[in-house]
């Protein structure tokens, strides 16, 4: 029994030993852990630069030292020959550094951890963090600059020969594997990243267009083709047909159109029978008389359709066609014409012109031919600057004398104020509104005082409404001296109207001129006010009446050059 009770106490003390040794040895292993946490390894580098034995914080500092600045400059991407660039920032592309130290100096029993601070550490690579979004959303932006759209193609004639301009495959940048090799390539990249691209098919193929020329192209120009119609034929050529021809390449097919307008027109000059053109109805002067010249129809191809049956007589062998012919009708007919009702004498009205300024009457001859036969429809408003203008050389032109700011000098269309009176006044005298005129700064006897009005192009205008349901013609010509407008169409308006005395009067005075291209006047009209008034009545109403009262300056005596000094006037009284 002692033998036995000793056996079990050595057993016992061997546990004991055992299980002692290996909580020193775990003991160890921990305070091993503890003594070396908290410096980074010796030897350990981050993207080359050493952070080895330093402490948590200031391996973070030093590397946003020398990394920081890698990490901002901006990343270039590639794809399909191009370049853009990107900021790292705004693409959610940043360094994670203290993730990329804290492994490595903070409390750990991992064995290849401790090994490392036992042996030295080796080159690590930082920790990203990256913004999932951001990313895409700059992926998406470079995008619009790298990606390369598939280029369609064409089918067309060079004169009758089919010619194909070949589709090419477009390239856009792979959105999903290019997330991956930004987040892996981006930091520090020494090159332009290169970007993965998938293949984008152009919408219709190489092989699409081939059919096209084999099933349309060239059977359409293989040979005339015959359009009938209404007993009546027409032959369409060959490089008409092409001229006619657009291929469309639309979901995946090409599909032949023609422009149809053009085969009409080219048939009407095949044949003049299907090429009837409608021709409008005209109000012309003809023998000093409005006269109509009556509308007629026409008569052409139908084009509705027209398209469809041709490429269908392409693949027959009799190419021809039967089509439908259409009448025509025009846009202003005989009894729009009529209904017009430019059939009696308004009014005529003349005024004397200068004889001696042959130039400005050359410039009312070019007017009153403008002027003659335009018609104002009911309710329009005339405008003499829009018949008569531009006022230039080119539109048959010259400089005359006219009035500007009171003073007599030259101007292009010197003398087109003429017209403009005479063209108040017809208006004036057959009741139409008065839309606006201005009369001139001082009185021409020639004209009815206070009932004229000027001209100049972009400032000053005549215009009046034609008031009624009628249309009115204006006739206007230069004879036996006199300007003249007289005015066709419908009486409407039984109109009466008095002119005032000259009362006001003020008396000319002496201006001195000092323009160069100043003209001396001897002056002595004097200035006056006058008054006129209108009255219009008509079988359905009667107008409020109208007054106009104008106030004409003195013709002054105008000396060119400047005024006399006051030492002059006294060495001109002293002498007198």
């Amino acid at each position: 029994m002692t033998s036995q009770r000793k056996t079990l106490s050595r057993a016992a003390k061997g546990w004991l030993i055992g299980g002692s040794t290996a909580v020193v040895l775990a003991g160890g292993y921990a305070l091993a852990a503890v003594a070396l946490s908290g410096q980074v390894p010796h030897g350990t580098t981050v993207h080359g630069v050493d952070v080895g034995g330093l402490a948590s914080q200031a391996a973070v500092d030093r590397l946003e030292s020398e990394l920081g600045p890698l990490a901002e400059r901006d990343v270039e991407l590639t794809a399909n020959a191009e370049t853009v660039t990107i900021d790292p920032a705004q693409a959610g592309l940043e360094l994670d550094l203290p993730a990329t130290i804290h492994p490595y100096t903070e409390f750990t029993l991992d064995p290849l951890v401790l090994w490392q601070h036992v042996v030295g550490g080796s080159e690590i690579a930082p920790e990203q963090a990256v913004d999932d979004d951001a990313l895409r959303a700059a992926l998406t932006t470079a995008a619009e600059t790298l990606d390369v759209a598939p280029t369609e193609g064409a089918l067309g004639f060079n004169e009758i020969e089919p010619v194909i301009t070949e589709p090419m495959a477009g390239a856009q940048v792979a959105q999903d594997a290019a997330f991956g090799t930004v987040v892996e390539r981006w930091f520090d990249a020494a090159a332009p990243i290169d970007l993965p691209t998938t293949e984008t098919p152009p919408e219709v193929s190489a092989a699409e267009f081939e059919r096209a020329v084999t099933d349309l192209a060239e059977p359409l120009v293989a040979d005339p083709i015959t359009i009938r119609a209404e007993e009546q034929s027409a032959e369409l050529s060959p490089q008409l047909l092409a001229n006619s021809a657009t291929f469309v390449a639309d979901n995946g097919q090409v599909r032949l159109e023609l422009d149809e307008e053009k085969i009409v027109e080219s048939v009407g000059q095949d044949n003049p029978e299907l090429g009837l053109e409608a021709k409008n109805a005209q109000v012309v002067l003809e023998d000093s008389r409005p006269t109509i010249i009556k509308s007629t129809t026409g008569l052409r191809v139908n084009p509705e359709g027209l398209s469809e049956k041709i490429v269908a007589a392409s693949t027959t062998e009799e190419r021809s066609a039967v089509v439908e012919a259409e009448v025509t009708e025009p846009d202003f007919t005989t009894e729009d014409a009529e209904a017009w009702g430019i059939d009696e004498e308004i009014l005529t009205f003349s005024t004397p012109y200068p004889q001696y300024d042959s130039v400005r009457t050359q410039n009312l001859e070019a007017g009153q031919r403008k002027l003659n036969g335009v018609i104002v429809e009911p309710g329009e408003t005339f405008s003499l600057i829009e018949v008569l203008g531009p006022i230039t050389k080119e539109n048959g032109y010259f400089e005359s004398g006219v009035v500007e700011e009171g003073f007599s000098t030259t101007a292009l269309g010197g003398g087109l104020s003429q017209i403009s009176t005479q063209m108040f006044n017809v208006g004036w005298l057959a009741g139409y509104d008065d839309v606006e005129h201005r009369p001139h700064s001082r009185w021409f006897e020639r004209y009815p005082a206070g009932r004229e009005s000027t001209l100049w192009e972009g400032q000053i205008d005549m215009k009046w409404k034609n008031n009624t349901d009628t249309a009115v013609m204006i006739q206007a010509w230069v004879g036996d001296d006199r300007v003249y407008t007289r005015l066709w169409g419908t009486k409407y308006w039984d109109v009466t109207t008095s002119t005032s005395e000259h009362y006001n009067f003020t008396e000319p005075e002496t201006k001195y001129n000092e323009a160069d291209e100043c003209v001396s006047e001897s002056g002595g009209q004097r200035g006056f006010t006058v008054t006129n008034t209108r009255t219009r009545v008509s079988a359905d109403e009667s107008l409020p009446r109208e007054t106009l009262t104008w106030t004409y300056a003195p013709w002054h005596e105008v000396v060119c050059g400047p005024p006399p000094s006051e030492d002059e006037d006294d060495n001109a009284d002293d002498d007198s």
